[in-house]
């Protein structure tokens, strides 16, 4: 599995994860060509070596014209994540899902980047109390930003990514000017942003995180903390915009992972989960069903429970819940709220699955849904919902087992 890990002991902003990914191997006219492939005009691409304290590393800026219709004009300044949000037009998340999602970029960049965005829009409409589709982006809407999101996306996808890693995050401190006045650091939809993530204080009173930055980590690092074991192929440093005591950039490492690989590709579509886990042994098993009920609510994939001995000889559990690697963090928090744990443990894996859908067929119980699976275009697998068997099975005066039995088998037939 190839990983990155990005350590970020200044701080994080879309401009330095940017020139993270191409001082570690990003191909700048491939970024450049794919970016292209959006239809937003208005913007120039600069890339330049800068020194940092004692450090060289590559420094990305997006230079975007007055009014962001393509010509020449007025630049932003030298932080590109605060550009000045009256030169440009007020972006809600639908205008922002329909350009990326209108683009040819690839799947995975185009999903990424749209999760991004929409945890953008969910912090800053719980910060202001509207509807995520109606938040009014302001400066993480502009140009520049869905440029530093949608190239991130970019070079993760051409460098070959499984998962994404990174440390914790410096919050910063003192007070910063927004679009909506003076406001403490973090801004309050950064903070919403690093709910669930690890964060530490390093005293610097100044904007370290970026409402970009924080969304990029926080939506697509698989885990957050100590940099887990790899085989470091390539090592990139992102430039920021300030001057710090400490040189203000992100490092990025690239390698592979320390586990062993199989040597054929399984069967079925191969993705990258997250195993979040927890071991108590006090609490009351009522507690349980709830818990459960907001890990799915929360995007858990699958959730169960283990019995365990424990130590002293006591009885627990295990609780482990499967998800992307994207909702590592909310899960961990639902566990941490819900349970009485104090520690939540994950690890990465890859799964092949075989591709599903559901479809309806009639049957002779009525009509019944379906999840069918195959392998290489034949059918393997041919389940029927439990609760609508259940349900036809009263209907009809049959046993749940007969009922079960028979759309089984019809719904195989029809299947072919």
């Amino acid at each position: 599995m190839r990983l990155a890990y990005f350590d970020c002991p200044s701080g994080a902003a879309g401009d330095m994860i940017l020139g993270a990914l191409v001082d570690a191997g990003l191909a700048w006219e491939d970024l450049r060509a794919d970016l292209e492939r959006l239809a937003l005009p208005g913007y120039a691409l600069e890339r330049r070596e800068v020194m940092k304290g004692a450090f060289r590393a590559t420094k990305v800026e997006v230079h975007v014209a007055e009014h962001a219709h393509g010509h020449d004009g007025g630049q932003v300044g030298p932080a590109p994540e605060q550009a000045h949000a009256h030169q440009h037009p007020q972006r809600t998340l639908p205008l922002i899902r329909e350009l990326i999602a209108g683009s040819t970029l690839p799947d995975p960049v185009k999903v990424n980047a749209i999760r991004i965005f929409t945890r953008l829009a969910e912090a800053e409409g719980r910060v202001h109390g509207a509807s995520p589709d109606t938040v009014q982006f302001h400066d993480v809407g502009a140009v520049d930003a869905i440029v530093d999101i949608v190239g991130a996306c970019v070079g993760l996808h051409r460098l070959g990514i499984d998962a994404v890693h990174c440390s914790a995050l410096p919050i910063g401190g003192g007070m910063v000017h927004g679009p909506h006045g003076r406001i403490a650091v973090p801004a309050p939809g950064t903070a919403e942003l690093l709910k669930g993530f690890p964060v530490v204080d390093t005293g610097v009173q100044r904007e370290l995180v970026t409402p970009t930055g924080a969304a990029i980590l926080t939506t697509l690092a698989a885990a957050a903390g100590r940099m887990p074991p790899m085989t470091v192929s390539a090592v990139g440093y992102g430039a920021g915009t300030m001057e710090l005591d400490t040189p203000n950039v992100i490092r990025l490492f690239v390698g592979e992972s320390s586990a062993r690989a199989p040597t054929t590709a399984p069967p079925g579509e191969t993705e990258t989960v997250v195993q979040v886990e927890t071991t108590v042994d006090d609490m009351s098993p009522q507690l349980y069903d709830p818990l459960m009920e907001r890990l799915f609510a929360a995007g858990a994939l699958d959730v169960y429970l283990t019995p365990v001995i424990m130590k002293k000889s006591r009885p627990g559990v295990v609780l482990v819940a499967l998800c992307p690697p994207a909702l590592a963090p909310a899960l961990a928090r639902v566990l941490f709220e819900e349970s009485t744990t104090i520690g939540v443990r994950w690890t990465v894996y890859q799964r092949a699955r075989l591709p599903r859908e559901m479809v309806t067929l009639p049957t002779s119980l009525g009509a019944v849904t379906f999840k069918v699976s195959r392998l290489d275009g034949q059918v393997i697998t041919v389940t029927p919902e439990f609760d609508e068997i259940r349900r036809l099975a009263r209907d009809k005066g049959l046993s749940v087992r007969e009922a079960l039995e028979r759309a089984r088998a019809e719904g195989r037939r029809l299947l072919g």
